[in-house]
Parts: C-alpha cells; structure tokens; sequence
C-alpha cells in the first residue's frame, strides 16, 4: 500500500476542512512574504542610498588638495557639532555593515527557520487537515511558546552583551568647534578633522594635512611588509594605484609612529576596506567548545535518526495509524532534540559577560569566555602584570660604570625630540630631570620599529650636527666602534679589551634589575638633510641608562593562584633574561627554562614545539617570534591565551585561542583583543579564568541532563513501541513533557557550580559525555519499564491511564534528577540556585496534578488512583538514590584516567611547592637540567 493510499485511508468519511483554516494557511503565507519581501525593499533602498554617496572615482586621493576642501566646506576649526549631527544623519554611520537592519520581527521568524521546527509545523498542519483540531492548537502553541521563550532570551542576552561591548568601542580624536573631541569611530562623518598618533587605528579614510614622520602600517589592504611614510602634498604624475597614496590614509591601517592631522574623506562602505568588507572579514575560528558542542550535535542527529526510524519501521510493521506514528516519531524527535542549547547558551555566556564586567573585564567575543575557562596556559609580557609599570629612570653611566651626565643628556635630546612611538623609558627619560634644549633644533629622525629596537633623531646646535641614537643596549654597543671616556676628548676605539668592560657593565646592571637603554652618537656633517638607516654606523658608544619597574606585590600569589587552578604562566618579553630572571626571583616564581629570541630564530617549528614546553621565560623576542611561540603551543594541544598591550601584541592577540588586552593599550590590540581588562592585574584575569569554567559548567549541566535522563525516556517511549497496542504516550503529550522539561532548565545559567568544577581546565568530551549517557540513561529507561509493569499489570490501566501515569512519571524523574546531575558531590550539600529549586518542585507538581485540572482532557489525560502516587513516590526516591550512587562510580571511574595533563600538573605542582619554600630535592634536581 503506498503512502498516499495510507493518508487517503485515514482521511474520515465526509470531512470537511473547516474554512477558517484555510483562511489561517493563507494569510499566514501573505503575511511571511510581506514581511520579507519589505525586508528585500528596506536592505535594497538602504544599499542604493549607500551607493549614492558613492563618488565615480575610486583614486579620489589623485585630486588636488583644494578640491577637496572646497568639496567638504570645512575649516581648520573642524566642524560644528550641529555640521556632524547634519552628516552624520546624511551619510550614516562610520560602520561597514548596520548590525540592528534587522527588525524584530524578521529575528523572530528566523527562528523557525529551524528544521524541527519546520516539521512540527508541518506535523500541526496534517493534524488539521486531518480532522485532529486538538492537536493541531496543542502543537501550534507549543511551537510559539518554545520559539518564544528562545527568542526573549536570546535578545535580552544579546542587548546586554552589546553594550558591554559598545563600552569598550573604538574611539578616535576629532576636532569639533575648534577643540579636540573623543568620540566613537562609528560617529566620525566626512569632513571631520582627525588627529593620529602612534598606536592609533585610522578611523576613516582621509587625506594627510599634516605630518610629523609618519609611518602607518597598511599591509590589510596593500600587502606591504614595511611601514610607509605618509605626508600631505600633491602625488607624482605616475601615481596611479592605492599604494602610490603617499598623502592618504585608510581607515583599518595602523599608526606605526609619528603623528599627524587628517581631512576625512570616505567614511563605512564607503572606505577602501569597506568595499571588500565581506571578502575580508573572516569568521575567527571555532573554538573548542564549539567544536564540541557541533560534534554533540551530530551525535544527537544520529541518535534521533536512529530512533526515529526504528519507531517509523516497528508501527509499520504492527500496522498503527500511520499519522498518529508520523506525530508520534516527530515528538519523540523533538523529545530527544536539546533545543534550548543555543538559548542556554547564549543566556549563560551573557550572564557570564556581565559577572565578568563587575569584575572589570569586558567581554568583545562572548565565545571566548568558554576559550578563557578551557586555557591551561597564558603569556604575558612582565611589564604591568608583573611589575607595576611604574617605570623610572635610576642610572645613566658611562662606558665604564661611571655617573654620566652626558649620558643623561644625549637620552633626554632623543626622547624629546622623537615624535614616533613613545614607550614608558621615553616618558622616564624625560621625567628625571629637565634640560634646556632651546639651543637644539630637529632635522629629521628614523622612528623606532620592533626589528631594529632603536630610534635616531638627527639635530643640530649651532654648526655641529649630531645623530642621537637610544635603543636596545646589545644592537647599540655592536653599532658603535669608539666609546666615550670621561676627561678624554678622543673617543678611544671599542677594541676587544674595551668591548669586554662594557658587556661586562650590561650583564652586572642586569642582574641588579636594571633595565637598560645603549646611547650612542656620531657627528654628520653639516649639509646631510635626512636620517637614514645607512647613518646607524660606526658611532660612538656614550654609555647606558638603567630603569627600574618595581615588583608588584600582589603578582606572585595571583601567578600561584593561577597555578592552582591548572594554568601555566609564561613570560613572553622583549627584555634580558637577566632583567626578567631577577624579577622571578624577586617575586619567588620558579624559572623552569629559558629561551631567548636568537635561539627561537635558529629553531624550526619542530624543535620549538618540544622546547616551549619547558621553558616559563621568552626574553629577547620580536613580534613574530611571540607569534611562533604561541602557535607552538597550540600544535602541542593548550588552549593558550595571551595579555598584550602594544602594537607588536596584535599578531599574537590574533593567534592566540584568547587575546587579552587593557584598557590602556594602543588601538590596534584593543581591537584584535577578545577581552579587555581594565585593570591590568592577574588577579582579576584569575576572576575571568573563574568565571569561564562557571559558564562551562552550566553549559555542561544542560547537556548532560539532556544526554542521560531524557534520552532514556525517549529510548523507553521507542522500545515501548515494540509491545503495546498503543502509543505509549501521545505526541502532544510528548511536547508538552518536553516543554515542562525545558521550562525547569531555564534558571540553570542562574545556578552555582562545585568547587571541583573551577578546579582545572575543562574541555567538552564527547568520550566523557557519551559514557556519563550509556551509564544513567539506562537506569531512567529501567524505571520506564518498571512504570510499564506497574500500569499494566498493578493497575490494570487501558491506553489513556497508561500514557497519563508515564507521563507523570516521565516528568518527575527527568525534572528532579537535576538536583543530581547538577553536581558531582552530595546534593543535599551543593545547594541548587533558589529560582532553579522553585522553577524544578513548580514543574514537577504541575505535572502530578494536571490530571485533574480542566485542561487535562485537551491532552488525553485521565485522572489518576491514589495508588499510583504512593508506587510513584517510593519510585522516584529509588530511582535518585541509584542514580546518585551510579553518579559517584561513574565520576571515580572518570577520575582515575590522566594523561597529556600530568606533565603540566607537575609544573604547577612544583610552582606551588616553591612559592611555599617547600621545594624538594626532585624539583632542584629537574631545575638543573639542561635545556
């Protein structure tokens, strides 16, 4: 018999469809193509007025300089606050994309864009036309209530992690009626009058007005390695690609150095970025935990298929209605299915979002707070994390260790006079002590960049002409081939014996803690114009300026703290080994190995995967080798974080499975951060670590209740179908068990989490999840059976008193074996979040006596023997005390398998033990150890 004669055959004699659905269906269908159809107009109309304002020419910056003012009527005052209010409602916002274009009600519908959704639908459909009123208004309304229920919480999530996010928005300096104003880049309109400074984003694209040496970054869009210099003026005749504009910059580049003053010029879509917006802008990566949760969703998928054809094939077999099993099969689909995942969590990485901001950390990516609880290992640089960033200078000596004040004065000439990107030694410098330069006049300078570590600035007082240049005390002393001394006007050659005192001076500072800058200079004659990196040569050694940044006090019991909870701490820095290693010992942090940036350099990625390992220190690094390092570890199986504040951060915030940054840092780290912290202290960041694992644990709470107790009535409901009659429980009975459920799990990103669940890293196991499934599920379908004998043969129920008693089973066990699975230890003493409780006890009652309400019948319910309720009581105490003894075998069987974790325990381990002074002979011995 084909399917269509089946359907035919189930039709009842003489039916009519009553019109009112006919009616319903079609204006139900007009009105979802309305809606969609004006939402094509509005997205058309919104992208035509986009391009609109839109000029012809892409190579806008080829035109005269005075074109453009007369084009953008504007002075050197900037505009008016009511001029910007006027652009800003003419052009738009300074955005890519309009994030709110979608209206509330296209969000809604979208999500019933759910294929069980969609099948629950159609199912409610066949009910109505089939004559099934009831269930047609049953399952419609269960549809509404959940995807509403999704929808409520899923945008109050959403609101509330926006505007944590719009707290830590970019920002850009304008000028407005003549006085610089710091605003969101999004509010910056065509006309404004920017001003850049190094570490800044470009926050639109613009012509250069003025310019003090600088250098943006803009590889995004060209693909050049190197900064290039950018001025204002006319371009060559010859100019004709977006690299050859040397007076323009692009909104998405970066400031390098120096400073400047901009017109604006194209703003959002508009920009050069903003045309390839959607070719550029890449989903960042999954995440563990989203890998996690998408391999728990295929197993779902499979389990559901599976079941849903063995119930399909077994009623065919038995000959059954086929509607009542096609409803029957969807039920027990959407039985199975956890569809308020994605609600949970949205809901409890919102909710973490904001425990987070209380505590000072703002969440950009709320994904990543899962990546945050799962990191076993986090570098940081040692300035503000570990020392207090309170940089000052203490010495300035000469070649052989002796106060200098020439030294002091040539460091003061350079800091004064770079205009690039100023660093704390800078601000140090230049807060010692005040020195007249007036007789000094600038020239020209090379800025600083991370490869070379120096910056040059040429002057000139008088008829002498000097190049000045200040840097990393190692490349300065191996520039240089004389040296100053004191009371000798000759500069005496750097031979070996000279060259052995002065290295011997660099390491004896070092390891005082000295932080240290070369000086050296050199005399250039009069008419050389520029500043080259050729003029880096054959100077002339003055000597080294040493700056101390104290300690942090609070740094060592939160680098202990963070060993405690199984999370490995390493120091990724640009200074001296012997710098960094004299912090660690101050702070008693062990030093497990070290590896400096010239042996990283020698290294391929092989051998640096098997060093970093063991090494805790990275001294001497450049940006790229920070990046290596951190993709090392990851090749090696941690989910690895990184704190970063600079310009060079930003590579490594990027690779990083979690990039942190400060409130303070550059634009440019902000932005590629996932997180900003607004204290730069590892205390709060151990909060964040707290936190994470808290959402994690929640998250898992649904999924395991969701993988145990649920699939085995599920399972129960499938196998039931083998020997009864009848449909062990109706498909409206089947949702509304499901919605009851679901509603009691609502409260649980509300709930507290165990001790032992903020312990450690934790990571979603399918393994783990699938066994923690094979081992309570089948003691849920055990009772389901055990209620079966009970019905049929205690009580002798018919098919109605039958599916009323599981049902009231079903959901009593399902709901208050939460209180069980919500914690790993005794329930009764890991107390439940009071609305958890509250919600959970509300459910289960209604459950009990839904029987006997008004609205029973519309389900198929009966009311139900006294008998039965004293059978249930004394099965549900059985049914949790089983599962809390198996619980606890299953999480000792668990316990007791290690692996890829012990050798990083051990470090952590053999941390604490020292910060306690309790180290032991093992650990001295492994010290000693050569790397």
């Amino acid at each position: 018999m084909t399917l269509a004669n089946a359907a035919v055959e189930q039709i009842p004699a003489g039916l009519v469809v009553p019109r009112f659905l006919y009616y319903f269906f079609a204006v139900y269908f007009v009105a979802f193509v309305a809606l969609w159809v004006t939402h094509r107009f509005l997205l058309w109309k919104k992208s035509s007025a986009t391009l609109k304002i839109q000029p012809d020419e892409a190579a806008w910056w080829l035109k005269p300089l005075a074109n453009h003012e007369a084009e953008l009527a504007t002075d050197v005052a900037g505009l008016t606050s009511a001029e910007a209010r006027s652009r800003l409602a003419e052009f738009g916002p300074n955005l890519f994309h309009d994030r709110q274009q979608q209206s509330l009600i296209l969000q809604f519908l979208s999500r019933f864009k759910n294929p069980l959704v969609i099948l629950l639908l159609v199912a409610s459909a066949i009910s109505a036309l089939t004559g099934e009123i009831t269930n047609f208004l049953i399952i419609t309304t269960m549809v509404l209530l959940s995807v509403t229920l999704d929808f409520v919480q899923e945008y109050r999530a959403g609101k509330a992690a926006e505007s944590l996010r719009q707290s830590v928005s970019l920002r850009a300096t304008v000028i407005r009626d003549g006085k610089p104003l710091d605003t969101l880049v999004a509010d910056v309109v065509p006309g404004d009058l920017a001003v850049l400074s190094a570490g800044d984003m470009i926050p639109a694209d613009g012509l250069v007005l003025e310019a003090r040496d600088l250098f943006v970054k803009q590889a995004l869009l060209t693909g050049e390695p190197y900064p290039v210099e950018k001025r204002p003026g006319a371009l060559s005749a010859n100019a004709i690609d977006l690299q050859d504009a040397a007076n323009a910059v692009f909104m998405g580049t970066s400031v390098i150095s120096g400073s400047a003053r901009m017109r604006v010029v194209k703003t959002g879509a508009g920009t050069a970025i903003g045309a390839i917006a959607d070719s550029i802008s890449r989903r960042p990566p999954p995440s563990a935990f989203e890998i996690g949760t998408h391999r728990f969703g295929l197993l779902i998928m499979r389990l559901t298929v599976l079941l849903v054809l063995f119930v399909l094939l077994v009623n065919a077999l038995l000959h059954k209605p086929w509607l009542e099993s096609f409803l029957f099969a969807v039920a027990l689909a959407v039985g199975l299915t956890p569809e308020l995942l994605p609600m949970v969590v949205s809901v409890t990485l919102s909710r973490g979002a904001l425990h987070m901001a209380r505590k000072r950390v703002i969440v950009k990516r709320l994904a990543s707070i899962q990546n945050l609880g799962s990191m076993d290992v986090l570098c940081t640089d040692k300035t503000g994390t570990l020392t207090e960033a309170k940089i000052k200078l203490e010495q300035h000596v000469d070649a052989e260790g002796k106060p200098s004040d020439r030294v002091l004065e040539l460091a003061y000439l350079n800091s004064f006079f770079e205009t690039g990107l100023k660093s704390p030694l800078d601000d140090a410098i230049l807060d010692h002590q005040n020195i007249d330069v007036s007789a000094w006049k600038k020239i020209d300078e090379v800025p600083f960049d991370f490869e070379r570590r120096r910056v040059s600035v040429l002057i000139e007082k008088g008829d002498d002409r000097l190049l000045v240049v200040k840097g990393a005390s190692e490349e300065i002393v191996a520039l240089c081939n004389r040296y100053e001394e004191q009371g000798n006007k000759s500069q005496p050659p750097l031979d070996a014996a000279a060259l052995g005192r002065i290295q011997g001076q660099r390491v004896a500072l070092e390891k005082e803690g000295f932080r240290l800058l070369g000086i050296a200079w050199r005399q250039v004659p009069k008419d050389h114009p520029h500043a080259v990196l050729g003029d880096e040569a054959e100077l002339v050694f003055a000597g080294f300026a040493g700056f101390l940044d104290p300690p942090k006090e609070s740094a060592g019991a939160a680098l202990a703290a963070l060993a405690e909870s199984g999370v490995t701490v390493k120091i990724v820095t640009g200074d001296s080994e012997l710098v960094t290693q004299h912090v660690c010992a101050t702070l008693n942090i062990p030093v497990t190995g070290v590896l400096t940036g010239k042996e990283i350099g020698e290294m391929d990625d092989s051998a640096l995967r098997v060093r970093v390992e063991q090494a805790n220190l990275f001294c001497r690094v450049n940006p790229s080798q920070k990046d290596r390092v951190i993709l090392a570890l990851k090749a090696r199986g941690h989910v690895v974080g990184y704190l970063g504040d600079g310009i060079n951060d930003a590579p490594s915030l990027h690779s990083a499975d979690v990039g942190l940054s400060v409130d303070s840092a550059v634009d440019v780290a902000k932005e590629a951060a996932d997180m900003i912290l607004l204290d730069q202290d590892l205390h709060v960041l151990h909060d964040g670590v707290l936190e994470g694992r808290r959402t994690f644990a929640n998250i898992m709470k649904y999924i395991m209740m969701g993988t145990s107790s649920n699939f085995g009535n599920m399972f129960s409901m499938a196998g039931a179908a083998l020997f009864l009659p009848f449909l062990p429980m109706l498909p409206t009975q089947i949702l509304l068990n499901n919605i009851l459920y679901d509603t009691s799990e609502v409260p649980i990103p509300l709930d507290e989490v165990d001790p032992e669940d903020v312990r450690s890293p934790q990571v979603l196991d399918m393994s783990f999840i699938r066994n923690f499934m094979l081992v309570i599920g089948p003691i849920s379908s055990v009772f389901d059976f055990l209620t079966f004998y009970v019905m049929l043969v205690v009580l002798k129920a018919d098919e109605a008193l039958f599916q009323t008693g599981w049902f009231v089973e079903s959901l009593s066990t399902q709901v208050l074996v939460i209180f069980i699975i919500r914690t790993r230890g005794n329930p009764f003493k890991s107390r439940a979040h009071p609305v958890l409780v509250t919600t959970s006890l509300a459910i289960a009652t209604m459950g009990a006596v839904m029987p006997f309400t008004p609205l029973g019948p519309y389900f198929g319910f009966v009311p139900l023997p006294s008998r039965f309720y004293v059978i249930l009581a004394v099965m549900v105490i059985a049914y949790l005390v089983i599962v809390e003894v198996a619980k606890k075998g299953f999480y000792r069987w668990v316990g007791g398998t290690g692996g890829s974790k012990t050798r990083r325990i051990d470090f952590n381990a053999r941390f604490r033990r020292t910060v306690a002074g309790k180290r032991t002979r093992e650990d001295l011995n492994w010290e000693g150890t050569p790397d």
